[in-house]
C-alpha cells in the first residue's frame, strides 16, 4: 500500500521522505492560472527524475484547476488541451506516474453530449506519454464526471479513442460524498464502468452528503462515513494521496487514520 500526500513543488521528494511517503503530488505552476508548465525543483527536471527514482517516491502531477477539456467555449477548450499537453510532456520528462485532471463541465444549457464527445476529440489529439487520470467532481450539475451515470457516459466516450488504454481514474473520497456517491460499495461500482482506479485522493468532506461543495476536511473529522472511506482506502488498490488540510503534524494524524483503516 501506497501512502502519499500534495506537497510543495519546490522538493516534492524531500518533502515525502520526511513523512515517510511512498508518493508525492504538486503543481507544476499556478493551479489557478493559464501560465505554465514549469519545474519548481531547482536543480530541474532530470535532476528530479533521478531523484526520485532512487528515493522510491512516485511523482503525481496534478493539472491546473481552470482546465475544461469538456468546454463547448473554444476560448476554454482549446487552450486546456493545449495546457494539458504541456502537462503531459513535463510530467514524462520528470518521470511522473500520472497526471491528474477534473472531469470538467458544460453549461447548464447545453448538452451533455457535447461534452463527452470533446473528452473524446481531446484523447485522439493527445500525445499521452505517462497516464492521464481524470478525477471525479464534487459539484456541478452538468459535470461530466460528478455521478456514476456520468462517469459511465464519459468512459463509453473516450473508449472510442484509439489512445483509451492511456487513460485512466482517480477517486476523491471527498468528492465523491459531496457529489452524492455512497462510499460504500463505491469501489465496485466505479471498476466496473472504468475497470480500474489507478489513484485515490483520500479526503474527508466539511460539507453533507451531495452538498457539491469541494472542501476537504481532515480524516474522521468531516462528514463522509467513516466506515465508507475505511473501505475505498482498504480496496481501491491503488495509491492514495492525501490532501487534507493542515501542517506536518496534522498530516501525519491523517496517515495514522490512513494506516489504521487498511489495517
Amino acid at each position: 500500500m501506497v501512502f502519499g500526500a500534495h506537497v510543495d513543488s519546490v522538493d516534492p521528494v524531500a518533502e515525502a521522505q520526511q513523512l515517510g511517503l511512498g508518493a508525492a503530488q504538486f503543481f507544476l505552476g499556478d493551479p489557478q492560472g493559464w501560465k505554465g508548465p514549469k519545474v519548481g525543483f531547482p536543480a530541474g527536471a532530470e535532476a528530479l527524475r533521478e531523484f526520485a527514482a532512487e528515493a522510491g517516491v512516485a511523482l503525481y502531477i496534478h493539472s491546473p484547476y481552470v482546465l475544461n477539456l469538456a468546454s463547448t467555449n473554444n476560448r476554454i477548450r482549446i487552450p486546456s488541451r493545449q495546457q494539458l499537453q504541456k502537462q503531459l510532456t513535463m510530467a514524462a520528462e520528470i518521470g511522473a506516474a500520472g497526471v491528474v485532471v477534473h472531469g470538467g463541465h458544460v453549461l447548464a444549457a447545453e448538452d451533455p453530449q457535447v461534452g463527452f464527445d470533446n473528452w473524446r476529440k481531446a484523447i485522439d489529439g493527445l500525445s499521452i506519454d505517462v497516464p492521464l487520470l481524470i478525477e471525479n467532481t464534487a459539484g456541478g450539475a452538468n459535470a461530466m464526471a460528478r455521478s456514476l451515470e456520468r462517469i459511465d457516459r464519459l468512459w463509453d466516450a473516450i473508449s472510442g479513442s484509439a489512445n483509451a488504454d492511456r487513460v485512466g481514474f482517480c477517486l476523491d473520497t471527498c468528492h465523491a460524498h459531496a457529489g452524492g456517491n455512497e462510499l460504500s460499495g463505491l469501489v465496485d461500482k466505479i471498476k466496473a464502468i472504468t475497470g480500474r482506479i489507478d489513484l485515490v485522493h483520500g479526503n474527508d468532506s466539511r460539507d453533507a452528503f451531495d452538498s457539491g461543495a469541494d472542501r476537504h476536511a481532515n480524516l474522521g473529522a468531516g462528514h463522509c462515513d467513516a466506515e465508507g472511506l475505511a473501505e475505498v482506502f482498504a480496496t481501491a488498490g491503488a495509491p492514495i494521496i492525501l490532501e487534507t488540510p493542515g501542517d506536518a503534524e496534522a498530516r501525519r494524524v491523517d496517515l495514522k487514520w490512513l494506516a489504521d483503516a487498511v489495517g
